[in-house]
Parts: C-alpha cells; sequence; structure tokens
C-alpha cells in the first residue's frame, strides 16, 4: 500500500496560483512548486505528471469558476447574456490577473487545449446567434471584452485603464441597443 499524499490537489493549484500572482507564469514551476508545498518533485507529479498537466489543471479551475459565476444562460436574450456577461468579467478581475491570464499563452500552445478554447468561444456565439440588432450588438460587445482580456495579458492595465475599458464596452453596447 503507498503512502497517503500529505497535500491535496486543490492545495497545489492553490499554491499554483499564489506562485503565478507574485511571479508570473515563468516563476511557475514542478519543482518551485514542491518547495512551496513542503513535498518534494515526485510528490507533486503525483498529482500533476507535467507542467503541461498543471497549467492545464490551473486552466480548467479557473474556466469552471469564471462558467459557475455566468450560470445558466439558456435562454437569456444576447443582450442580456452578454451584459451578465460583462459583469461577471469585472468581478471575477480580483483573482484572475494579467499574470495568470499569461498562462493561456503556454496553454493554447498544446493542439488539444486549442480545441477545447474554440469549443468554449463557439458555444459562447451559438448562444448568440442570429441576425437580429441585438444579437450583433451583444457579439460585438463579447469580442470587445474578449479583446481586453488578451490585451491584459500584454500587461494593459498596470495603471487600472482595463475597468474603464470596460466601462466604454458596457456603455457603447446599451447606447447601440
Amino acid at each position: 500500500m503507498g503512502r497517503r499524499p500529505t497535500i491535496s490537489r486543490e492545495s497545489l493549484l492553490e499554491i499554483a496560483e499564489g506562485i503565478v500572482r507574485k511571479e508570473g507564469a515563468a516563476g511557475l514551476t514542478i519543482d518551485a512548486l514542491a518547495k512551496l508545498a513542503g513535498i518534494s518533485k515526485g510528490g507533486v507529479q503525483y498529482s500533476f505528471a507535467s507542467k503541461d498537466e498543471l497549467v492545464r489543471a490551473l486552466i480548467e479551475r479557473w474556466t469552471s469558476q469564471f462558467d459557475e459565476l455566468l450560470g445558466d444562460m439558456d435562454g437569456v436574450s444576447p443582450a442580456d447574456l452578454v451584459r451578465h456577461y460583462l459583469k461577471v468579467m469585472r468581478s471575477s478581475q480580483a483573482t484572475m490577473n494579467a499574470k495568470m491570464a499569461g498562462l493561456m499563452i503556454a496553454y493554447i500552445q498544446n493542439p488539444q487545449n486549442i480545441t477545447e478554447t474554440r469549443q468554449w468561444y463557439r458555444s459562447m456565439f451559438e448562444r448568440l446567434g442570429g441576425g437580429s440588432h441585438e444579437a450583433q450588438a451583444a457579439r460585438v460587445a463579447l469580442l470587445a471584452a474578449e479583446g481586453l482580456f488578451l490585451l491584459r495579458i500584454a500587461g494593459i492595465d498596470e495603471g487600472g485603464e482595463w475597468s474603464a475599458f470596460l466601462d466604454d464596452v458596457e456603455s457603447v453596447f446599451e447606447r447601440v441597443l
């Protein structure tokens, strides 16, 4: 019978998030995680066989948290879906900073991960389908918000501009409707 793990997979993800917040994506290594968790590298690799698997788990965790905040939006109008999406995006930014978003760069380099990312976006755009004025405005607002997310990866939010830009997206979206 093997030894019982002394630290959980979830605990390791918490510690990994802390590393990314403090040091950025480059600071996240199996060795750094093991040291902060107070376990061996093998102990980390028991939960995450590779750095790629660790990054994938972090992205899945963040995506699940975001989707949970978004909730079930079936049957909601495109405009209401985007209003809620923008609200959730704004509120989730306290935990999702640009350094964490930087992990997306490494994540999408894996063909399987890019396929899953594309599927997530396709499902969002399917919900915003149609040729109505409302659906078009909703798609443009979603694209603008996601563009802001990508700009955060590049560090645009150093002075807090991101929130003001998101205000602009919401304001223009409401005027267009």
